[in-house]
């Protein structure tokens, strides 16, 4: 802070008019998604789209994604959490079982997952319903987590009130003396993994002029899937 006038260097930053949204315009690709493209299911197009954002794209955090709950009063909340498995059964992310989202979920089973691929023209929105994962495979994966993440998991009673940073940090710290770096941390027991099934997963492409390809392929009842059009 500049002590004569007491503006900080970052209230000068804005010292100028505001941008307007609405003049905000950027023109998407001339190539799309035609239905001949596709994969016979959306996780093995899910996998084409995944390996070239992060391999190809190199986007940050590819995994990233928009996971958004309702309660059973159907009061929508979003947040990002990043997917850590995908496959044939579903998409799963961890998280603890006592946040917001987990307390949604188990009143409204029902969540839709947003991948925000923007610097590729892409998004991939799943629709489904989530169900816990396995003890076994939620300690699976726990085991794979660096060892900070594994305290965190313990440190943290996420979406809970705290008085403060001081106190989420001595939380962490009691915990560092406890389970020193390479002593084996053990598994929360309210932490663990949701599985999205889908029924639903639509593959948006943007175009020129806004007129967007959006392939969306659609569970049947036999278990298969159909693929359906949507107009932009």
């Amino acid at each position: 802070m500049r002590q004569d006038d007491h503006v900080t260097d970052a209230d000068s930053l804005y010292s100028g008019p505001v941008p307007d949204p609405a003049a905000m315009r950027k023109q998407y690709r001339a190539e799309g998604l035609d239905e001949a493209e596709l994969a016979a299911t959306p996780v093995e197009q899910f996998a084409r789209w995944f390996k070239e954002a992060a391999i190809e794209a190199h986007l940050f955090e590819p995994n990233a994604m928009v996971v958004s709950t309702a309660d059973a009063e159907g009061r929508p909340s979003s947040r990002t959490v990043l997917l850590k498995q995908f496959d044939e059964r579903g998409f799963v992310f961890y998280t603890n079982y006592e946040s917001r989202k987990a307390r949604d979920l188990a009143e409204n089973p029902y969540v839709s997952l947003l991948f925000p691929w923007h610097p590729m023209a892409r998004q991939v929105v799943v629709r489904g319903v989530a169900r816990r994962t396995g003890r076994d495979e939620t300690a699976a994966y726990f085991r794979t987590r660096p060892h900070g993440s594994q305290l965190g998991a313990w440190a943290s009673g996420q979406s809970s009130v705290i008085a403060g940073r001081a106190e989420l940090d001595a939380s962490y710290a009691e915990l560092t003396a406890r389970y020193p770096e390479g002593e084996q941390v053990p598994v929360p027991p309210h932490w663990g993994g949701f599985r999205v099934m889908p029924e639903s997963v639509e593959f948006w492409q943007g175009r020129e002029n806004r007129l967007h390809d959006r392939l969306r392929y659609v569970v049947r009842t036999d278990g298969g899937w159909s693929v359906e059009r949507l107009s932009p």
